[in-house]
């Protein structure tokens, strides 16, 4: 009688990511959550004729602008470039999804450039409610697709001179000593610098989804 081997199966192992082609997953205006720029959008990348997504128009977003600017690093301290950043955010009220702010969106995308850079045009969110009926510090969600990377990276930004920090349920899970890898600080007026460093002794902490 023949018989048949029984091949054992399983999951599809992660494959690296990238490279990202810039003509279909940044659009001109997706770093700019608060109006109609190219802000992050790589457009010295984009043929004519493949600019598939376009910003489209919107009311002004109610609350303060703010630019967070900042730079993707390997663990030499290296730039990461054609990697892509994407943010999600509540309102200045701490709103998300059914936020009362027609003009905001909440989501935006940007490209690193050759230096690694990233720019994000955006409005300061508000305390949103978290587990347990606690209140979180102010945040923005960041997720990091990259070449090398085998699955989506997610962390947090924090502000320094923000409110609750101490108090916040998510940023009191990471290590004290670890926790200024997730804080933005103020440059200048209504500008925040955060890099994002992938190895080496100041990795920024990321999250498992």
């Amino acid at each position: 009688m023949a018989t048949t081997e029984r091949i054992a199966g399983g999951q599809t192992p992660s494959q690296t990511v990238g490279p990202f082609f810039h003509y279909a997953l940044p659009w001109p205006g997706g770093a700019d959550l608060v109006g109609r720029s190219a802000i992050g959008a790589r457009l010295d990348l984009v043929p004519e004729g493949h600019r598939l997504l376009t910003a489209v128009e919107r009311d002004a977003a109610e609350g303060e602008v703010i630019e967070i600017r900042g730079r993707l690093l390997d663990g030499a301290g290296d730039p990461v470039p054609d990697a892509l950043i994407e943010i999600w955010q509540a309102d200045r009220r701490g709103e998300y999804v059914n936020t009362r702010d027609k003009g905001f969106v909440g989501f935006g995308r940007a490209a690193t450039d050759e230096q690694g850079g990233f720019l994000f045009r955006t409005i300061r969110p508000g305390r949103a409610p978290g587990p347990g009926n606690s209140l979180q510090a102010a945040h923005i969600a960041v997720g990091l697709l990259g070449r090398g990377l085998l699955k989506r990276l997610v962390t947090r930004v924090y502000f320094a001179d923000g409110e609750g920090l101490d108090e916040d349920p998510i940023l009191r899970l990471v290590a004290a000593e670890r926790r200024e890898t997730l804080l933005a600080r103020r440059q200048a007026p209504g500008v925040y610098g955060f890099d994002i460093r992938l190895q080496g002794p100041d990795e920024t902490v990321f999250f498992q989804l």
